[in-house]
């Protein structure tokens, strides 16, 4: 009977501890990474960014909401390290602290500057009102606002004034900042860039908009009313996007575009880079929101949310970036 009791602790025990690192879905095909934060309930974590920082792979990413009425019960980012890049533990939150971000944090974007942590985040469930914050961490968990957030909205006719999805990307003497916004009918998500110098604080007056119009909008069939999620990183001095086209479930699918200056952009393919899976499969539902990541060696993953079950939970993956001439290839 007490070895019966002890195995009994220990299976419940195990339970707790699985139900806050990295599930796994009952059904269809399951890649080497899958990762979801079931600390708030059903398993879910999307928007990932991963950065190497003080010896350990880092990822940030969305949680759901608690859903209960508590305060401060809005979305929030989450913290999860790794040896690997496969294997994740989730080791902390970012919960929203300030009036701003009353209701809920989300998207956020790591960058390592002069040995800092540099975390660009949105606000959420303000529609038009929704902007850029910025925190930066010596230790790439506790964190410090930035005192003039948020840092960043975009203006002009062709915009209604709202930004998320930041991503930053440090470029000659710059660190661009990738964002997605809506037009004036809020009807299309499109995307557009700002900048600041590579040596500034970041804060509100830094950032200047490098453009009066959206640098890529939905054309395709597959991308619908939306691009978003823009994350950039250099190949062969050239710069490469992958976006998110298309709203989350529709199926949300991946694009690739590439650029000389970071403004002008070309996609380089008609159809997606990354495909929603088939029927059955994980991602099903969709493969969207990806977060480039270039590891110490060089070699280029891809990061991404996907679900089979229509948004009900969220799960993360990756694959590795190869090279077809100019021409990225997604592998496992």
């Amino acid at each position: 009977m007490k070895k019966l009791v002890l195995s009994t602790l220990f299976l419940a025990a195990l339970l707790v501890f699985c139900s806050q690192s990295e599930t796994v879905p009952q059904t269809g095909a399951k890649p080497a990474m899958m990762f979801a934060d079931s600390s708030r309930g059903e398993p879910f974590a999307k928007d990932p960014d991963v950065a190497w920082y003080k010896g350990r792979y880092l990822l940030y990413y969305t949680m759901r909401p608690f859903r209960d009425g508590r305060e401060n019960d809005g979305y929030g980012i989450g913290i999860a390290e790794s040896k690997d890049l496969t294997h994740w533990q989730k080791i902390a939150e970012l919960p929203p602290a300030h009036d701003y971000e009353s209701k809920g944090i989300c998207a956020p974007g790591a960058i390592v500057l002069n040995d800092t942590l540099h975390l660009f985040y949105q606000t959420y469930g303000n529609r038009e009102k929704d902007a850029i914050c910025h925190a930066w961490s010596v230790d790439g968990i506790h964190f410090t606002r930035n005192e003039s957030n948020p840092i960043f909205a975009p203006h002009g006719e062709w915009t209604i004034g709202r930004a998320i999805d930041a991503d930053a990307f440090a470029w000659q003497d710059k660190l661009l900042l990738y964002f997605a916004t809506r037009d004036t009918s809020y009807t299309y998500q499109i995307q557009g860039v700002a900048a600041a110098p590579l040596n500034s604080d970041y804060g509100r007056d830094t950032w200047k908009q490098l453009t009066d119009y959206p640098i890529l909008v939905p054309e395709l069939d597959w991308e619908k009313t939306c691009i978003e999620a823009a994350t950039v990183f250099e190949h062969n001095e050239k710069l490469y996007m992958f976006y998110a086209g298309a709203y989350n479930n529709q199926p949300q699918q991946i694009g690739c575009a590439v650029s000389r200056d970071g403004i002008q952009w070309k996609r380089l393919s008609q159809s997606p880079i990354l495909p929603n899976g088939n029927p059955g499969e994980w991602n099903a539902s969709e493969s969207g929101h990806p977060g480039v990541f270039v590891d110490q060696d060089g070699q280029i993953y891809l990061f991404f949310q996907g679900n089979n079950d229509n948004g009900k939970t969220w799960y993360l993956s990756k694959k590795r970036v190869t090279w077809n001439g100019d021409m990225p290839v997604l592998v496992d």
